[in-house]
């Protein structure tokens, strides 16, 4: 009687503990996300080149990289796009920047 107690005990202790550690997880993501987020953004505001103003970076949990926004220029473009896969963290970027 004890041992089918403490099973059941243990298989509601881990029930109520599976969604605490999946929040866990994704918060894990959110922060390695927004991290890799900021670094982009603090690249392009380091650089003469880009407007962090005007190019806006999105970073999912697989480290893909949405850049969007206006460029004044293709080389404008292109120089945010080498700044973002420049970045740890980053797989792949897809440039969605429209050049005006």
């Amino acid at each position: 009687m004890n041992a089918k107690f403490l099973a059941a005990a243990a298989l509601v202790m881990g029930a109520l503990a599976a969604p605490a550690m999946v929040q866990a997880q994704g918060f894990k993501e959110a922060v390695k996300d927004s991290v890799i987020t900021t670094k982009i953004k603090a690249e392009m505001a380091k650089d003469k080149q880009v407007s962090a103003m005007r190019i806006k970076v999105e970073t999912d949990a697989n480290g893909m990289v949405q850049l969007s926004g206006n460029a004044k220029s293709k080389a404008e473009a292109d120089k945010a796009v080498a700044l973002a896969k420049g970045v740890k963290g980053v797989k792949d970027v897809d440039n969605k920047i429209v050049v005006k």
